[in-house]
């Protein structure tokens, strides 16, 4: 599952990589910081690309809500589902009959842009992390879904059943979030898409040779540590791990 990633864009790049313009001029700078370990659990603010708005990129709280809340009640509702992983992940293949997904699926998609992410790899009942993000380190878009509660959007990004890569990385839960061709990006903000042509575009591979994983230090996994730092994607060597043979 996909609870924690990367962006270390700035806005101007984005705005011209996917032709929108930041929602409000005054959260420029917030995010143009680098983000070099974004933490799913905290429910931070991300920039997203919603359907209905597909040339803006808006401010989301990752962890999707049921529309029918309230602003007050979005923090309590997390602090409930959290046992249901906070909502920060939708699977792909409960989105037409999921109560939350099915009413958004045709027509609150979004695009989560990310220059990497960081998945668990389990041995020994021990988990280590391994950073994901393209070879030449372009911007990746994540497919998501998002509600609307009055000013707020929050939002989930999409998981698959894995690829061989990611197989051999999620090796219990065998997940992936659903990462965008950059052919499916306009198509995946498009209104007039069917059920199954929504399914098509998240059955659709992301070349696995286009991506970079290595382990990186657990420190990703401690909320002791401030691992929001430049250097928490460097490699990180597990002797235990030498087994594995990603490609």
């Amino acid at each position: 599952m996909c609870y924690h990633t990367r962006i270390t864009e700035t806005v101007a790049n984005l705005e011209y990589r996917f032709k929108a313009s930041l929602h409000k001029e005054s959260n420029r700078l917030f995010f143009d910081k680098p983000r070099f370990h974004i933490n799913g659990f905290s429910h931070p603010n991300m920039l997203v690309i919603p359907q209905q708005k597909p040339d803006v990129l808006a401010p989301g709280v990752w962890g999707i809500v049921p529309d029918n809340k309230e602003p007050d009640e979005i923090k309590p509702y997390f602090k409930e589902s959290v046992k249901y992983g906070g909502g920060l992940n939708a699977q792909s293949e409960k989105l037409f009959n999921h109560f939350i997904y099915r009413n958004i699926a045709l027509t609150q998609r979004c695009i989560i842009p990310v220059t990497g992410f960081f998945e668990p790899h389990t041995s020994q009942k021990k988990k280590y992390p391994f950073y994901i993000h393209r070879k030449d380190d372009a911007i990746m878009s994540l497919a998501g879904i998002y509600t609307v509660i009055e000013t707020y959007v929050t939002f989930a990004i999409l998981t698959k059943k894995a690829s061989p890569l990611f197989e051999k990385i999620h090796n219990i839960k065998k997940r992936q979030p659903v990462i965008l061709n950059l052919e499916s990006e306009k198509n995946w903000l498009d209104n007039s898409l069917a059920n199954d042509q929504v399914k098509d575009i998240v059955a659709q591979s992301y070349k696995d040779d286009h991506l970079e994983a290595y382990t990186v230090s657990k420190d990703v996994y401690n909320t002791r540590i401030d691992s929001d730092i430049e250097t928490i994607t460097n490699k990180v060597e597990y002797p235990e791990l030498e087994y594995i043979q990603l490609f």
